[in-house]
């Protein structure tokens, strides 16, 4: 019986402690606070930072600036082998988020990945977009797609970045495999 009592009371105490600190002082004013401000500059080698300031009402400090690439990064002196010519690529659905890949890895549509029918995985490969030039270096890490007409999936932010129409679903490429330096 004591038991109860004492949780009980307590339960009462904790609820006008919370009670207390939610109702504000009429008499107090309130000061006005700026919201987080975030800026992005570009960098040359396709890196933007970003650098968040947040402003408190006494003091503003500045987080540490975080790099943010936009493909996966190989040596410029690596040599690239045409995999296939005019070959459609399209991209990930947000269903797959989270779930597991062929590979063993969780897949992320905001990371550089890729899924191809016969390359092995961890293949690092350059996509260009053949119609307006831009390319994007992912890394093969699934099977599929599961279309006879589909050469290779890209997750959706590798598509975003190559493609000039936002809309479209398929994109005509180039896919060239990095081979690696001996």
């Amino acid at each position: 019986m004591n038991t109860k009592i004492v949780i009980l009371f307590f339960s009462i105490i904790t609820s006008v402690f919370a009670f207390n600190s939610t109702v504000k002082n009429p008499q107090q004013k309130e000061k006005p606070q700026e919201k987080n401000k975030e800026k992005s500059t570009p960098v040359k080698d396709k890196t933007k930072v970003t650098t968040a300031i947040k402003t408190d009402t006494l003091q503003a400090k500045e987080v540490v600036a975080i790099k943010e690439t936009d493909t996966l990064q190989i040596d410029p002196n690596s040599k690239l082998k045409v995999y296939k010519k005019n070959a459609h690529a399209s991209y990930y659905h947000n269903k797959f988020n989270g779930r597991r890949t062929a590979s063993g890895k969780r897949f992320d549509n905001n990371k550089y990945t890729a899924a191809h029918k016969k390359l092995p995985f961890g293949t690092i490969v350059k996509v260009t977009n053949e119609a307006n030039g831009k390319s994007v270096i992912v890394e093969i890490t699934d099977r599929g797609p599961f279309s006879k007409v589909r050469e290779i999936d890209l997750s959706r932010r590798a598509f975003m970045d190559i493609t000039s129409n936002k809309n479209s679903g398929v994109v005509i490429v180039k896919i060239e495999v990095v081979e690696e330096k001996k």
